[in-house]
């Protein structure tokens, strides 16, 4: 049976990804700081406890999973907080914050798990394409925006280094969800979202290896 781990399991698009998945008959392993009723209803391996930003955390869940190959990783844990030019004194933790949770983590996570991938393994990223330069034509989100590019940039060189050792990695969008992150508004559900996602993790592989794609399978921009 092949296994997926999931980060930000307990809710949102993480918990939508860990049902869909494990109706495609992955063995799920879902990673949260604290559970939920609906990832318990799920039934599932629940690695609770784990802060992604956290370097003891990241040590015991290696040393939980053990030997255990996983097929995906799926580093899908975000933060969104307000930031603007003006508030940036005020607001710096909370910039701090979104580039330890959105941009170092996923690498720290991929790092602390290397052991557990092997040749066939898929790293996945949830991005944004608010990370993406070219498409910003609206501003605003500031240290989001500079968080979600520095992990596209970091990606794409995980992408040539695990492409060595047969690993694909992609960088993957899932649309404006309508989710506890965004305030309940947006264009898509978490569920419609996790579909395209599930689909476009399918189709990973090593000759699309470091690409950047909403979950209806376009091509964005970087």
């Amino acid at each position: 049976m092949k296994t997926a781990l999931v980060t930000g399991a307990n809710r949102g698009i993480g918990l939508e990804l860990v049902r869909q998945m494990k109706r495609l008959g992955y063995q799920m392993i879902a990673v949260c700081r604290q559970s939920s009723p609906e990832l318990d209803a799920e039934q599932v391996q629940v690695e609770e406890g784990i802060d992604v930003t956290s370097a003891g955390d990241l040590k015991a869940l290696s040393g939980r999973l053990g030997d255990i190959r996983l097929d995906v990783l799926i580093n899908n844990a975000g933060l969104l907080k307000p930031s603007s030019l003006e508030g940036i004194e005020d607001e710096l933790d909370d910039w701090r914050a979104q580039l330890e949770v959105n941009a170092l983590a996923p690498i720290r996570v991929t790092s602390a798990l290397a052991g557990n991938l092997s040749r066939g393994s898929r790293v996945i990223v949830i991005t944004s394409r608010m990370g993406s330069i070219a498409d910003n034509s609206s501003g605003g989100h500031m240290a989001y925006r500079m968080s979600k590019a520095a992990i596209n940039a970091a990606t794409v060189s995980m992408a040539h280094e695990l492409g060595q050792k047969g690993i694909a990695v992609g960088l993957l969008h899932p649309g404006y969800v309508r989710t506890g992150m965004t305030g309940n508004t947006g264009h898509v559900d978490a569920r419609e979202a996790a579909e395209g996602l599930v689909a476009r993790i399918e189709e990973l592989d090593l000759a699309s290896t470091g690409s950047f794609r909403h979950a209806n399978g376009e091509t964005l921009p970087w």
